[in-house]
């Protein structure tokens, strides 16, 4: 059965892990929201192939840091948005 999850990347020494994460997740036919909050990522060549993967499997990326929203097209949200929102979420997976 498919599950609503978000996956919160506040610690910038696991984005990666909360990346790949978010990329199991979304094989497995899951709805999958990744949220990187208040830490610019740290862009390699595999994170960017990656991020684009998710992007091609129509997950969602948000982030509440602009310089994340203008250089690698995260979805701009703010704190105080992101929280109405996990409402929403089946799970929760905080890195």
């Amino acid at each position: 059965m498919s599950k609503k999850v978000a996956v919160i990347i506040k610690d910038k020494e696991r984005q990666y892990e909360g990346l790949r994460t978010s990329l199991g997740l979304l094989l497995e036919f899951h709805t999958v929201s990744m949220f990187v909050l208040d830490h610019e990522i740290e862009m390699t060549e595999a994170y960017h192939d990656n991020m684009l993967f998710i992007d091609e499997m129509e997950g969602f990326r948000y982030s509440n840091v602009p310089a994340n929203v203008d250089k690698y097209e995260f979805k701009a949200q703010t704190l105080d948005e992101i929280a109405m929102r996990l409402d929403e979420y089946d799970m929760i997976i905080p890195y």
